[in-house]
């Protein structure tokens, strides 16, 4: 399996996040009441399996391997996906921010969540099909098969350093339990 090949994985799983994510949203805005602890549950997913593990390997891994064979940095594809990177987490801060208005037994929290949810599954979703369509095919024919095999070991080894041995296992859990309570078909 090529390192791309694992990301775009871990792609699909952020996809339904984002379909979980979105539905919330519907809920609320339609005046729903929604489990705080199951908005929780989202932002933990995104936090930890999203940003954490997924976006960790590709900025501190694959993106410096890229470097290193030539493609640059700030310019192109690669300082567009750390600026949308950046962009992402400042979304995410501020629906953190408004479920805690929530607990604080603050209404107008709602708004803010909505808002910034929508605002974080649009720009994910764009974000995505750039690096499947565009970034990872030009990793694929950049780094070498070596460089490739190397890049899946250290995903593996940044996976159980910032997240811990088994949290991805049971991240794909809590995936899976919200997709039954959100996305019932």
């Amino acid at each position: 399996m090529k390192p791309t090949e694992q990301l775009k994985e871990e792609h699909k799983a952020i996809k339904v996040a984002l379909s979980i994510l979105s539905n919330v949203s519907k809920k609320l805005k339609s005046g729903e009441t929604v489990n705080q602890e199951d908005l929780g549950r989202i932002l933990e997913f995104i936090k930890s399996f999203a940003d954490t593990c997924h976006h960790g390997k590709e900025e501190d891994l694959l993106f410096v391997a890229m470097e290193k064979v030539g493609i640059p940095r700030d310019r192109g594809p690669i300082g567009t996906m750390l600026r949308e990177h950046e962009t992402g987490r400042s979304y995410v801060r501020s629906m953190s921010e408004a479920i805690e208005k929530y607990k604080a037994g603050e209404t107008s929290y709602s708004s803010q969540f909505i808002q910034n949810a929508g605002r974080y599954v649009e720009l994910l979703t764009q974000h995505i099909d750039k690096e499947d369509n565009i970034l990872y095919p030009m990793a694929d024919t950049q780094l070498s098969e070596e460089k490739q095999r190397q890049l899946i070991e250290e995903f593996e080894k940044l996976e159980q350093e910032r997240i811990g041995i088994g949290k991805h296992e049971e991240l794909h859990e809590l995936l899976h339990n919200l997709k039954d309570k959100y996305l019932k078909s």
